[in-house]
């Protein structure tokens, strides 16, 4: 359904400026945004997908990836079409991409943000996920739903693209408890030729959401010949371990799809020296993924034994889950969800 949009402002002969994502688009009447889902009308932005799910399914949290956020818990997640990013190598391109050059509302299936709450906890999750495409464009839908969740004690996940204002995280941190954050790569024109966005904005998301108390897991898609030197990974892992060498990296396998089809499968080589150079740069916890059975588990950096133990998405965590069941140390993994207090800013 369409509802009036929030974070935008109305400039000359009826154009609006949207400011909910970096894009920063300066909307004609009768046209959207690089979304295609924020649509003019005579000098009034509008979403055109509040409420229309075109995916609503129970995944465990690890799917996200989140590995050390409420181990072995369900999430409830969901998306809308639309996306503020063209990735080339998109593995959701039918549905983020399918509101691209559309004027018409698009449709999907109806879900009320209460009536979203009330499933996630029929299916007994303990989370909402915002996943699939890229959460920051339907964010009034996902606000709506937020706030309740808080309520009956759910926590709030965002997957996403990083790509998004000052103004967009300031309303949405409140009510997020954790994000998995993609950074595709820490050139920026890699991110412009190959996603259509820039690299500081994202860095800059990452940045505030663990500054502000948000949980942050990182996730690199490794692709052959594009990202996957030695020098961009060390950039990409020194940055994570610049904010906290206990902030999770996923380094993930790339499979050929969408635009770049013809590109082959990342070397499970790439994806092991990559991993070396994660820990060299100080990480703690740096994860495989799309490689089953490669650097599952969580080991504890004081006695190096398993401490979490994972076979896809089937996860064994010791009770408590942020204390090593060996040696006692104590896991950065978030067991529980209460009223999220940000962190103390530094001076």
């Amino acid at each position: 359904m369409e509802k009036l949009a929030i974070l935008w402002e109305r400039i000359d002969e009826n154009r609006v400026h949207c400011f909910l994502c970096a894009q920063q688009c300066r909307i004609r009447p009768g046209h959207t945004g690089v979304c295609g889902v924020r649509e003019n009308r005579d000098g009034t932005l509008y979403t055109l997908v509040y409420g229309e799910v075109v995916a609503a399914n129970v995944d465990p949290i690890e799917k996200k990836p989140l590995y050390h956020f409420l181990p072995g818990t369900q999430s409830f997640s969901i998306a809308t079409v639309g996306c503020n990013l063209h990735c080339r190598f998109c593995q959701n391109a039918d549905i983020s991409q399918a509101s691209k050059g559309k004027l018409e509302t698009i449709h999907g299936t109806p879900l009320p943000p209460l009536r979203a709450v009330e499933l996630a906890r029929e299916y007994g999750c303990a989370s909402i996920s915002y996943t699939y495409t890229e959460p920051t464009i339907f964010m009034e839908y996902a606000l709506d739903i937020a706030r309740p969740a808080m309520e009956a004690g759910l926590a709030n996940v965002f997957v996403t693209n990083g790509f998004m204002t000052p103004e967009a995280r300031e309303v949405i941190i409140p009510y997020l408890h954790a994000a998995n954050v993609d950074l595709k790569g820490y050139e920026d024109a890699y991110y412009r030729r190959m996603c259509g966005a820039r690299l500081q904005p994202v860095l800059e998301t990452i940045e505030e959401f663990h500054r502000r108390g948000v949980h942050v897991e990182v996730t690199t898609l490794v692709i052959p010949g594009e990202n996957d030197s030695p020098e961009e990974l060390r950039h990409i892992a020194s940055f994570i371990a610049s904010l906290s060498v206990d902030i999770p990296w996923h380094i993930s396998r790339f499979f050929p799809t969408y635009e770049l089809t013809e590109r082959p499968l990342t070397p499970v080589q790439t994806l092991r020296q990559a991993a070396r150079i994660g820990r060299e740069a100080g990480l703690r916890y740096v994860y495989l993924g799309n490689v089953p059975g490669e650097q599952e588990d969580t080991q504890c950096p004081e006695c190096q034994n398993p401490a979490i133990r994972r076979l896809g998405y089937r996860t064994a965590a010791p009770q408590p889950a942020d204390q090593c069941p060996t040696c006692g140390a104590a896991l950065p993994v978030v067991t529980r969800v209460t009223a999220r207090q940000p962190r103390e800013l530094e001076a």
